[in-house]
């Protein structure tokens, strides 16, 4: 019997290391990390009315789909220069999202850029680690955890040094925090002599009140964004659910009471995570939600350890002037 046991263990062990070294060669170090993190992650394919998918992606998978308004909003003081809010969004009388929402002024605060490729940190070992007081999901990443757009993190330049920006970026430098229309300026200049910074994109709401956002209406997936309102002060918002596709959001921005004039979208699904501490006051929130299509099937993105939080490779700070 020992030796059985023995020999299953062995058996077992040597699976588990096949599927590190296997998962090593797909995505590097970060491709081992997700899998230890949360076991891998895979899609499923389910229809517009799968009770896998939150009620409120099920709504927005109607067709037609319900009209929406924001709902009222009333921002907390947490610090000087520092608020929070949030917003709920309405169909009808009945709650289908919820924007959370933090407001801050660029004489008090500044936004900092900072990435780790491994995918070893999450929301809270970020904030600790940077002793922040607002944590939020940065752009995407590509699968090695590595950022696939460019960005600056502490004056040193990452990302791709080829890249074709199209939409917008934050920049942050002794000046202040400010977001940018790359559309017709390189982003090379953009991020020159910045601090901190990140390319991202779609650009939801453009100066001129455009909208560069389009995508598949069923792609849904919990959103992170920046934005900055006619004030000059910087807005984080991040979705409670999934009931945006890219297109939608970018117009229930447009339209809601928050005096917008400019705001990017930043990477979504489970990896839209905010959190905050200042003041007594704690938010801490990730995402669980995100589809895509192919052809005609809707896929649902699944891991085995729901429980845990997946990594952030990127990340944008807030931390005081």
């Amino acid at each position: 019997m020992r030796r059985r046991l023995a020999w299953l263990a062995g058996l077992a062990l040597l699976a588990i290391l096949a599927g590190l070294a296997w998962a090593y060669a797909q995505a590097g170090l970060y491709g081992v990390t997700i899998v230890l993190r949360r076991g891998g992650s895979y899609w499923v394919d389910v229809t517009r009315d799968d009770a896998r998918l939150s009620p409120s992606m099920r709504l927005a998978l109607r067709d037609p789909m319900p009209e929406v308004r924001a709902g009222p909003i009333a921002w907390r003081s947490l610090a000087e220069g520092f608020e929070v809010a949030e917003m709920p969004v309405l169909a009808g009388e009945a709650e289908v999202d919820r924007l959370l929402l933090a407001r801050i002024d660029p004489r008090h605060f500044r936004l900092i850029a900072r990435a780790a490729p491994a995918g070893n940190r999450d929301l809270q070992d970020w904030r600790r680690a940077l002793g922040a007081v607002l944590v939020v999901n940065g752009s995407f990443y590509d699968r090695y955890g590595d950022p696939d757009t460019p960005m600056v993190s502490d004056g040193q330049r990452l990302g791709p040094a080829t890249y074709e920006a199209r939409h917008g970026a934050v920049v942050s430098d002794a000046s202040g925090t400010r977001l940018l229309d790359l559309r017709g300026q390189d982003w090379r200049a953009a991020l020159a002599g910045a601090r901190d910074g990140v390319v991202s994109w779609p650009l939801l709401l453009a100066p001129d009140g455009s909208i560069r956002a389009a995508g598949d209406p069923r792609w849904l997936a919990n959103r992170s964004f920046l934005a900055e309102d006619r004030a000059g002060r910087i807005l984080i918002g991040t979705t409670a659910d999934a009931f945006f596709s890219l297109r939608r959001f970018a117009d229930f921005l447009r339209d809601a009471p928050l005096d917008l004039s400019i705001a990017l979208n930043l990477d979504g699904g489970p990896v839209a995570c905010q959190g905050i501490r200042l003041a007594g006051y704690e938010r801490d929130f990730c995402g669980l939600w995100e589809t895509q299509t192919v052809e005609d099937r809707i896929r649902l993105l699944h891991w085995p350890l729901w429980w845990r939080r997946f990594g952030l490779p990127v990340v944008l700070a807030v931390v005081p002037r």
